[in-house]
């Protein structure tokens, strides 16, 4: 903390190719929290890894970023992520940890990336700050130890930052292109979530460089045209290419790379309306009760259906999902109630904002007498930058109506970069006794603390009471401390500055490592002391201290007769005596989908935490484990049919296509709702040997009720004794363990 007033000159006298010591060691914890242990991860996220597994079989399967090897339909996003999880998986072999190595290395990329940038402008102290805040960020390695696309995604717009940034230090238009087309390159990772960076850039653009108005204006309009045209490339292709000459654009309603971009991974996250028929009428989002019911029982087995009596979901209301610290539903997905404070809430406040008030300091300080008229300083441009890109994604998770909790990876990089930049502008106004902006040091440390100890609160059962006390106890005493010794210059107050800063790493630390102390979840990734469950609630949200045992829930086509007391479900499955179900055949009209993962029980935490005894952990879910008498069945039956099987959503088939590379056909989709199949169709598949069996279990049907119906009402029922993996068949509800149908047409 002493060098921290003339550190921008050191680091200007210094010599450009020595490598910062300091910057090792931060580099190697992020290597840690992002790579350790992700070998034990058998399948990541199944739905994501069967695809790339259908990608390696071949080129057409590998472009349009087929779900299934027989390239039915796609996967619910765009492919250039899975282009790279697949060449990946080509490489070093297919496996769970070589489709999750590519975030792995984003994430590490990304600290590095945050380094380079923070520190040439304002120095190698706030570079290192804000590289370990970026680090420590707890999300960030919780997504980045997963194969889904964010790490990816925000590694990616930190590139094209790094362009723009050489565009306004160069003055060279060819950098502003490549910024531009870079963050194209990055709408084919997640599509709109992508432009929330624009803001920034344009902003940045204009007040950065010093040309004329006439030329800023043709350069943006320019390199606005070219990330157009390098957004909607892969778009063009495929929705230009016939139908019948490619797989069905999954989760499109229309079958439309286009409509998926600017509905379903558009606009209807805002809105919330994500929720989808067959037919393609969108639903609007459920109640609070109803869609924190649902995710519930998506990711544990700790609540009744959705369809349950009013009184047995009261009786069941201590499995139900809870916000930290008990209370109400903590909003949709636990991802809080809309609003200006959504950010603090219980759920959204551990994943990403415990340095958040320390951050709203370090912006006064920043800012602090800047005139709007300017001029500016290169240190209050890129702080305008990193601000345009904090406020409107800010803005956006706090009145969203559908978002997963690991979307706020988002938030990194502006929180981090604040973090980094305004540790050494506010010791600088403390040390300089520069008036009121002396104490938002003092200020900033003594309220993030406050915060901290708010968001730890609610998990005193799991961590205890010294690390919360902790926290607390230090934060005020540095403060206070540090508010009395501002008229004094000596070592001891440095080191008590930089005992502050570690003070308010410490807890952000110890959430950056709880998926690999506790185990991750790579459907839903978040972290906490319960990050296994994917739920981001506190541990009384599990039904015991194990969390992710799950034990009780089976493949397809398994029948246990041991029942869970809790009478968990899954969307399109059904509660059989406690018992998980496959799914049915849908996401029901109304209930929201979770995309990215199964909308059903491919939602599910892993099978196996950090205290299982087995080596692997399975974590794509319920199904993640096939069968095995059930697929030697279908295997020795196969008559040449290009299909092993069809099911009804990517639940049940995800698993067998990473088990055996075969296709299975998902005839709905991920969710089981997209309407690519009719019963005309089917026959004609059925007529050309493509497929004869059907593997159909539950409740819902939506998009695919017709087909549903005429498969049960034109097939064979093949006996359970024949393909179950256990004898005992005793089942209690309107749907069973599942079906397993024949049908031969002539």
């Amino acid at each position: 903390m002493k060098h921290m007033n003339s550190e921008v000159k050191e680091e200007r006298t210094s010599n450009k190719n020595r490598i910062d010591l300091f910057l090792v060691p931060i580099v190697l914890i992020a290597a840690f929290l992002n790579l350790f242990k992700i070998w034990t991860d058998e399948y990541a996220n199944a739905y994501y890894t069967a695809a790339v597994k259908s990608m390696l079989q071949s080129f057409h399967n590998f472009f349009y970023a087929s779900f299934d090897p027989g390239g039915y339909v796609t996967i619910d996003k765009p492919p250039v992520v899975f282009w790279i999880q697949t060449i990946s998986a080509k490489i070093f072999g297919f496996h769970g940890w070589s489709v999750i190595l590519p975030q792995a290395l984003a994430g590490i990329g990304s600290v590095l990336l945050l380094y380079v940038l923070v520190k040439r402008t304002f120095g190698v102290w706030a570079g290192r700050f804000a590289a370990l805040a970026m680090a420590l960020t707890p999300i960030v390695p919780a997504v980045s130890r997963t194969n889904n696309i964010d790490s990816m995604l925000v590694f990616t717009l930190l590139v094209a930052t790094w362009m723009l940034f050489r565009a306004v230090r160069t003055a060279k238009f060819g950098w502003v292109l490549a910024a531009f087309a870079m963050i194209g390159v990055a709408f084919n990772m997640k599509m709109l979530q992508a432009y929330m960076v624009l803001p920034a850039f344009y902003v940045f653009y204009v007040v950065a460089t010093k040309i004329t108005w006439k030329k800023k204006i043709a350069f943006l309009t320019t390199a606005t045209a070219l990330m157009l045209a390098v957004s909607v490339s892969w778009a063009v292709v495929v929705d230009s290419t016939s139908a019948d000459k490619r797989p069905y654009m999954g989760s499109s309603q229309t079958n439309s790379v286009l409509e998926l971009a600017f509905g379903y991974n558009g606009i209807n996250r805002l809105t919330g309306n994500t929720s989808v028929t067959g037919s393609g009428h969108k639903q609007p989002a459920q109640t609070e009760q109803q869609t924190a019911s649902s995710e519930t029982k998506q990711t544990s087995n700790s609540s009744a259906d959705s369809s349950q009596s009013s009184n047995q979901r009261k009786s069941s209301s201590s499995q139900k999902m809870q916000a930290p610290g008990g209370g109400n539903q903590n909003g949709m997905f636990n991802t809080g109630n809309p609003g200006p404070f959504r950010l603090f809430q219980k759920g959204l406040s551990d994943q990403i904002s415990w340095l958040l008030p320390f951050v709203i300091f370090s912006i006064v300080g920043l800012f602090a007498g800047v005139k709007f008229k300017g001029p500016y300083t290169t240190k209050q441009k890129e702080s305008l930058f990193w601000l345009a890109w904090l406020l409107p994604v800010a803005v956006f998770f706090s009145i969203a109506g559908f978002f997963h909790q690991y979307y706020l990876i988002m938030l990194a990089p502006p929180i981090a970069a604040f973090a980094g930049a305004g540790a050494v502008a506010l010791w600088s106004m403390y040390k300089q006794h520069n008036g009121w902006k002396s104490w938002l040091l003092p200020g900033g440390i003594l309220t993030t603390a406050a915060l901290q100890v708010y968001i730890m609160s609610p998990y005193v059962s799991s961590i205890g009471v010294a690390p919360i006390a902790g926290v607390g106890a230090l934060g005020v005493i540095l403060a206070l401390v540090l508010a009395v010794r501002k008229q004094r210059k000596n070592s001891l107050t440095n080191y008590l500055g930089a005992a502050a800063m570690v003070v308010l790493l410490a807890m952000p630390a110890y959430w950056a490592m709880t998926p690999i102390i506790y185990g991750g979840n790579s459907m839903l990734p978040s972290a906490g002391p319960d990050s296994s469950s994917g739920m981001g609630g506190p541990p009384s949200t599990a039904t015991n201290s194990k969390q992710s045992g799950f034990n009780g829930m089976q493949p397809p086509g398994s029948s246990s007769g041991n029942s869970s007391s809790n009478g968990g479900q899954m969307p399109g499955g059904s509660s059989n005596n406690g018992q998980m179900q496959p799914p049915s055949g849908s996401s029901n009209s109304g209930q929201m989908q979770m995309p990215g993962g199964s909308s059903n029980n491919s939602q599910m935490p892993n099978s196996f935490s950090s205290k299982s005894s087995s080596s692997k952990r399975k974590s794509g879910g319920m199904n993640a484990e096939v069968n095995q008498k059930l697929l030697n069945y279908l295997t020795k039956n196969n008559t040449g049919e290009k299909y092993l099987f069809a099911t009804t959503d990517s639940t049940s088939a995800a698993p067998y296509i990473i088990k055996t590379g075969k296709p299975v056909m998902a005839m709905g989709g991920f969710s089981g709702s997209d309407p690519i199949l009719t019963v005309s169709k089917l026959k004609a598949m059925i007529k050309k040997g493509e497929v004869k069996y059907f593997y159909l279990s539950g409740m819902g049907k939506g998009g695919q009720s017709d087909v549903i119906t005429w498969i049960k009402d034109n097939s064979k029922e093949i006996p359970s004794s024949k393909w179950q993996s256990t004898s005992s068949s005793a089942q209690q509800g309107p749907s069973g363990n599942g079906t397993l149908y024949e049908i031969t047409l002539k």
